[in-house]
């Protein structure tokens, strides 16, 4: 039986938001991975790498997990009716809703945090409760069917957790061995309480910009 897999791919999306999960689910065995955007027309992410939609909202089959990444994308995201309707109908029979980073607040958009745990990219947990949702701090949160992610690497965790429940913990951790996620960073300042105060202040600055821009989004919801 094959499992489908929805990825939202839109203008903005934080490339490893979407990459780091895909490559998980794509080596799985039985899995078929989508992108849907409204057209088939190539997007640019972030950081400027080009994907291509494989789907549009349009012809998307039910998938079986739908799954929203972040990035400065998500801002125009919040309040484009078309996409949140979209979300909407695939969560009605989705066996999984999910997110990785910032994604999660397109999910508040649409309705499906109200009441729920879930959790963001540290710069964005703030925004949570907007949405009725309970922020909780942690690489991956999972309240039903509901599975949100942290910030961007936390794709990663996300896919292979979601994996052993999709299918089994062999193939989840069969994929990780052939993927070689052994995680070793060089710094140790991959959240702010772990960063010294100079650099969270650095990557707070080069984020503001998006972040105002949700909070003027956000100031009345």
């Amino acid at each position: 039986m094959t499992v489908h897999i929805g990825f939202l791919l839109f203008p903005g999306v934080q490339q490893l938001d979407l990459t780091g999960p895909y490559e998980v689910f794509a080596s799985a065995p039985g899995a078929e991975v989508h992108l849907v955007w409204k057209t088939l027309q190539p997007v640019a992410t972030a950081t400027g790498l080009v994907l291509a939609p494989t789907v549009t909202f349009a012809d998307a089959p039910a998938f079986d997990v739908v799954c929203v990444p972040g990035g400065g994308g998500v801002n125009a995201l919040l309040t484009d009716e078309e996409t949140l309707a979209f979300l909407r109908r695939q969560a009605e029979s989705a066996r999984f809703v999910t997110s990785v980073c910032t994604g999660s607040l397109v999910l508040g958009a649409a309705g499906l945090l109200q009441g729920r745990r879930a959790t963001t990219h540290w710069n964005a947990m703030d925004f949570l409760p907007k949405f009725g949702a309970t922020p909780v701090e942690a690489r991956v949160v999972r309240d039903g069917r509901l599975v949100t992610a942290g910030g961007v690497t936390s794709g990663i965790d996300f896919g292979l957790t979601l994996l052993a429940e999709l299918f089994d913990e062999t193939t989840a951790r069969t994929v990780g061995l052939a993927l070689e996620y052994a995680p070793a960073p060089p710094f140790g300042d991959g959240v702010p309480s772990a960063a010294a105060p100079e650099i969270v202040e650095i990557a707070k600055s080069r984020m503001a910009k998006s972040r105002a821009e949700r909070e003027a989004i956000l100031a009345d919801w």
